[in-house]
């Protein structure tokens, strides 16, 4: 088992964003994340939650990045791993592994 806690999150909204034509949806993204660390990693440390940023955030941290979403024209989806940004528009799965690694989240191969 993962020694520390890991939230997942990935910001986005149903249309695809103007600037990404060719990339995934938010939501296929989100469901993909899930998938693709569930077979290589052991997840119980591991939560994961989706923004929507075209409805009304009730936490100040995500009404902030939605806002700077807005302001700055980021491309969607954004995946975020604890606090650190490691994916805009189309997210490389070997960016968000190395993320996990930081934070010592075990192989699963390692926790057999």
């Amino acid at each position: 088992m993962s020694s520390k806690k890991v939230l997942i999150t990935v910001y986005g909204a149903q249309q695809i964003c103007a600037s990404c034509v060719g990339a995934p949806g938010s939501i296929d993204t989100y469901e993909w994340l899930q998938a693709a660390i569930s077979r290589k990693y052991e997840t119980d440390g591991i939560r994961y939650e989706y923004i929507d940023i075209n409805e009304p955030q009730e936490e100040e941290k995500h009404r902030n990045f939605v806002e700077r979403i807005m302001e700055e024209d980021l491309f969607y989806p954004i995946v975020f791993v604890n606090d650190d940004m490691v994916a805009e528009g189309i997210p490389r799965l070997k960016t968000i592994y190395e993320a996990l690694e930081q934070r010592d989240v075990k192989l699963l191969e390692e926790v057999k």
